[in-house]
């Protein structure tokens, strides 16, 4: 366990692989934490510094005060690069996590070098569709909302084949801090990366998982369109590919990698 602190907030992370390996930076989904990369870690090739974060909201680390806005969370990610003197990464965003991604990379091109996009788009939803969830969270928690959310999240392979899986999925989604969640969800609805995005100039590979239904295929490829970047579909897989497929995510990330190897 590590800790950045940033605009007086605690920062939880996992900082693991060799000091001078090359730097991949996962930044995980609206609700959940940075245990939903542990699939997929083993798949990866040996030798990357892998750093995972739980961002503001999330896992063990503070939620702050105030709405919550994408300039907020891009400026998280610059923090923890600064605190741990990292340069030239690779960001891999999941959801929200690519928002993140995509802010990051527009803001400081010096810093990253490659990007990839996991079920992500350039804009997600409306406003009145995000305010309408947060109402609901701060009316009466996730827990009222979470079947709809998980349906989304997993493939029906997954919900009806692996029910003890399942079960734990759920329990992090329901235990992630209604104000945290909601100030992402805030985040999001004030986030479009539209323009940002249709300019940026790095290697970029986007997938998405066939059923997802958070951001559908085509939201992803879309994206991916703005960009100029490689689109992939992970078969079987919902929200969460890196849970349900991580070695087919695995397979697509490593050549990525390695065409982007300086």
């Amino acid at each position: 366990m590590h800790i950045v602190t940033t605009d007086g907030l605690v920062l939880n992370l996992s900082d693991t692989g060799p000091r001078d390996g090359r730097v991949v930076i996962f930044a995980n989904s609206l609700g959940t934490d940075l245990r939903v990369w542990d699939a997929l870690l083993p798949h990866l090739p040996a030798g990357l510094r892998i750093i995972r974060y739980d961002k503001r909201g999330h896992g063990l680390s503070d939620a702050g005060a105030g709405p919550g806005t994408m300039e907020r969370l891009v400026s998280d990610a610059e923090e923890i690069c600064a605190a741990l003197a990292l340069s030239d990464v690779t960001f891999v965003g999941l959801s929200i996590g690519g928002l993140i991604g995509q802010g990051l990379a527009a803001r400081r091109p010096d810093l990253v070098r490659a990007l990839v996009l996991m079920d992500t788009a350039a804009k997600i939803g409306t406003p009145e569709m995000w305010q309408t969830r947060i109402d609901a969270v701060r009316a009466g928690g996730i827990a009222p909302i979470a079947a709809a959310i998980l349906e989304r999240w997993f493939a029906p392979a997954f919900r009806e084949g692996r029910p003890d899986d399942f079960a734990l999925w759920r329990n992090m989604l329901v235990r992630t801090p209604a104000e945290g969640y909601a100030a992402a969800c805030e985040a999001i609805a004030g986030a479009d990366l539209t323009e940002s995005t249709r300019g940026l100039a790095l290697p970029v590979l986007a997938m998405a998982g066939d059923a997802d239904g958070s951001t559908p295929p085509d939201l992803v490829r879309a994206t991916a369109a703005l960009c100029g970047a490689d689109f992939h579909l992970v078969a079987t897989a919902g929200h969460l590919p890196c849970v349900e497929q991580p070695a087919a995510v695995a397979a697509l990330i490593t050549p990525f990698l390695e065409r982007t190897a300086r």
